[in-house]
């Protein structure tokens, strides 16, 4: 039986351009990129390399890019590193204010829960049903911070991978771009879902911080990225060693970063025609999947919708646990997850669906079927017609059994 991925939005296979590079910078590279020797040269080589073909890709300064262990670390140096530069973490008074979605990924929501332990004054902006950003909600917090003398920092997903839903990054640059120069607060976007789906111009968005995951885009898993615009305050939250510019210590996986860095270009380069396959394969998978499963609904923004990211489906299963769901689906060959992969072990409902209004038996039936480079109608024809066994429905009676 030929299996079926169709979790793309977790980790998405390697490359097979990118994981022969990998291959051959780890066979001939051996030594410490912080060693003055010819192996340690080598290795620093390829960082330079790596991180002027990320900028490049980016539209960025070389000097702008910092290489992380992942897209969660990226996110927590952003705002545990930014908060600690702009000088109001050790506050007990709460000068300091934060806001970010309820929507966000665990890795930017619990460091924000963080920081309102150390005193900031955390506002989790509200979404609609759909799940986009209530820009009123926002812009009444801008105007509360920009007439107050505190440092503040803002957080949103450029592209939220449990729904697809994208952020409004121009509207908000405008926003912001309102305030006084000297009370406009820090921006920070986890844009790990939006590269290679969407353009990302991180210059017209005004961001300071924004975070990247190579192993999202074809790339070796490990590696992350985080874009520091020049001058942006920043502090390390970890000591010990000088690497990247003193903000993150530690020797550095120059094979690793090197193939990382061509997965990024590559995704970059092919985003256009990859989106516009993924927008036509998911809207064949989900007329397939609806004319099956009456019951199923799709949340979030309509398919081809300007406001979503092409490839992601989180669907609404009523009467059925999600985790029971995927673990059925599993066994019977497709491999899909209930929510986010940091929050897929937890028995909690998915907080995304929560931020949306749903009860929380609504927010533990959500399946999110995500789609990749790898992704061929085959595979979505036989992804409905699990779907369509597991859940007990016929063509003689398309209806969903709820009984799992």
């Amino acid at each position: 039986m030929k299996r079926v991925y169709l979790d793309h939005n977790a980790s998405t296979p390697m490359r097979a351009e990118v994981e022969r590079e990998f291959l051959e910078a780890l066979a001939q590279t051996g030594g410490n990129p912080s060693s003055l020797h010819r192996q340690g040269r080598q290795a620093r080589a390829l960082i330079d390399a790596a991180r002027e073909r990320v900028a490049a890709a980016l539209g960025v300064s070389e000097d702008e890019i910092l290489f992380t262990s992942g897209g969660t670390e990226a996110n927590n140096l952003a705002l545990l590193g930014g908060a600690r530069a702009l000088g109001e973490a050790k506050s007990s008074s709460g000068a300091g204010r934060l806001a970010v979605p309820g929507t966000e990924h665990s890795s930017v929501l619990e460091p924000a829960r963080e920081l309102a332990r150390l005193g900031w004054e955390l506002c989790e902006l509200p979404v609609d049903a759909r799940g986009a950003l209530r820009l009123e909600a926002l812009s009444a917090w801008l105007r509360e911070v920009g007439g107050s003398r505190g440092g503040s920092l803002l957080s949103l997903s450029a592209a939220n991978g449990e729904l697809g839903v994208l952020a409004p990054m121009q509207a908000v640059a405008g926003l912001i771009g309102e305030l006084p120069a000297g009370r406009r607060p820090l921006l920070h976007s986890d844009c790990v879902q939006a590269l290679g789906r969407v353009p990302v111009a991180l210059r017209s968005w005004g961001v300071d911080l924004a975070s990247f995951s190579a192993h999202k885009l074809g790339g070796p898993v490990g590696v992350g990225i985080l874009y520091r615009r020049r001058g942006a305050p920043l502090a390390p939250m970890w000591h010990g060693g000088g690497q990247e510019l003193g903000l993150r210590p530690g020797t550095e996986n120059a094979a690793a970063i090197h193939a990382a860095s061509i997965a990024i270009e590559l995704a970059v380069a092919e985003q256009a025609a990859f989106a516009q396959r993924l927008c036509e394969l998911e809207g064949r998978f989900w007329n397939s999947l609806s004319a099956a499963l009456p019951g199923v609904q799709l949340l979030g923004p309509p398919l081809g919708s300007k406001d979503r990211i092409p490839g992601t489906l989180n669907t609404y299963v009523p009467g059925v646990d999600g985790k029971v769901l995927v673990t059925r689906l599993d066994l019977a060959g497709l491999e899909v997850s209930a929510g986010s992969a940091c929050a897929s072990g937890s028995s909690e409902p998915s907080h995304v669906l929560l931020a949306l209004g749903r009860t929380a038996d609504e927010a533990r039936a959500g399946l999110r079927i995500s789609m990749g480079r790898s992704t061929l109608w085959s595979d979505a024809e036989q992804a409905v017609d699990i779907l369509r066994k597991v859940l007990g429905a016929s063509d003689a009676t398309p209806c969903l059994d709820h009984r799992l």
